[in-house]
């Protein structure tokens, strides 16, 4: 189901079963159910090819080569986002921390986390699992 969204597009809704035949169990437990992939085990985490980074669920692009860094933690880090209603954040204050969870504005899957230690010019660093991402090299995004 899709309806107009306020970040651009329609806004992609499905059932907790659409999803889980659209996805691996991998990104279901990632995107879906707001788990995290173990460091340096996803496929982006040490990719260093030019292209977008979209949204394994909606397919809306989320992050560009451009902008990813490495931050030695084993995830895809990125200073910014592709733009600025692409993403949004919330509190988490799971496993005894206070964090910003990341999520994808047009469908709600679960990204990772942004964390204010990332290189200049932002100083963000978006921690993201690779479960959660498609990559599209720079001649298809």
């Amino acid at each position: 189901m899709t309806t107009p969204s306020t970040t651009g597009g329609d806004r992609v809704e499905r059932s907790p079963e659409e999803w889980q035949q659209q996805l691996t169990p991998e990104q279901f437990q990632v995107a879906r159910k707001g788990g995290t992939e173990r460091a340096f085990t996803g496929a982006y985490w040490n990719l260093k090819d030019s292209g977008t980074y979209h949204c394994v669920c909606c397919d809306v692009p989320l992050f560009s080569s451009d902008t990813k860094f490495d931050s030695g933690t084993g995830w895809p880090s990125f200073w910014q986002g592709v733009s600025s209603g692409a993403i949004v954040t919330k509190e988490d204050r799971t496993h005894g921390m206070v964090r910003r969870e990341i999520i994808c504005a047009r469908c709600d899957s679960h990204l990772g986390h942004v964390f204010s230690d990332g290189p200049a010019p932002t100083g963000q660093r978006y921690c993201v699992n690779s479960a959660s991402l498609q990559f599209k090299n720079g001649a298809d995004s």
